[in-house]
């Protein structure tokens, strides 16, 4: 083990750095940044960041994440996926500072049928996997032993806009939902993932890339009829709805995404033991 103390989380609005902050071990010491507080576009502006923070760890959790949007803001998402990325790499390698760059299931094109490994290689289908992949490959470009990739999947929390806030919304606003079941991963908790991460970063050797979500494998659907079935659960709806499984080719979106994108964490489970996605759920549908 290392002794990580000082950390610096770019990206402080997204649901991932709110939940780094909650989960962050008592020995921590982590200032969030944001947009007003750091230009990634600009190597000074980081090393500046990096020097105020003393920071011996930088978790990069600042991407551009609409997927559809991002297919007519290409330039945007690349500017933030890719050229961020590299320049907090190269930041990182000039003040030796150790670093962990958040990354997507979506940086695969979805045709293998069981679940990716850290080496398979990468081909994004739409513009947000594209660029997520090019800021990977600018990462590991900065050449630097104390950067690591950690990919996630599906992520959702109590915070910010995702998934499950979503399906909970609309169930109370719809007489019946129609939902995709043949886009197949896992979902994540953001908070896991933040416990999965703090854990990471006390390791005394960085692979090159990680892959961690929540335990098992869902569609869309499935996990959709277990947000409902768990909220009704817990008192936090009111009524059951028909939930209907559908197609992709039926619901029409600018970007395509990747049919089956499970990724195989078997070595990170090494580090931490993963949960089930449905007993996580559980736990962030209680807390909202």
């Amino acid at each position: 083990m290392t002794s990580i103390a000082r950390t610096l989380i770019i990206g402080k609005h997204g649901q991932l750095a709110q939940a780094l902050i909650a989960s962050k071990p008592r020995y921590i010491n982590a200032t969030a940044i944001g947009r007003d507080d750091v230009d990634i576009g600009s190597l000074d502006s980081i090393l500046a960041a990096i020097e105020q923070t003393h920071a011996d760890l930088i978790i990069n959790t600042a991407a551009y994440t609409q997927v559809d949007m991002a297919e007519s803001r290409r330039d945007l998402a690349f500017s933030v996926n890719r050229d961020g990325a590299g320049n907090i790499a190269l930041a990182a390698k000039l003040t030796q500072t150790r670093l962990i760059h958040l990354s997507t299931d979506y940086v695969f094109n979805g045709q293998k049928n069981k679940a990716y490994c850290v080496d398979d290689e990468s081909s994004a289908i739409n513009v947000y996997g594209t660029s997520k992949q090019a800021g990977e490959q600018a990462v590991i470009a900065a050449n630097y032993e104390k950067a690591c990739i950690v990919r996630s999947s599906w992520l959702y929390s109590q915070f910010g806009s995702n998934f499950v806030k979503t399906m909970l919304k609309l169930i109370t606003e719809q007489p019946e939902l129609s939902v995709i079941n043949d886009q197949i991963s896992c979902p994540t908790s953001a908070s896991e993932l933040g416990l999965f991460i703090w854990n990471l970063s006390q390791e005394e050797n960085l692979a090159p890339i990680y892959h961690w979500s929540d335990a098992g494998t869902a569609s869309w659907y499935e996990f959709a009829l277990e947000i409902q079935g768990i909220a009704l659960s817990l008192g936090k709806l009111d009524t059951r709805i028909p939930i209907k499984p559908i197609s992709s080719s039926q619901f029409p979106s600018a970007a395509s995404r990747p049919k089956f994108s499970l990724l195989d964490i078997t070595a990170s489970r090494q580090i931490m033991t993963a949960k089930p996605w449905q007993e996580n759920l559980a736990a962030v549908l209680k807390q909202l």
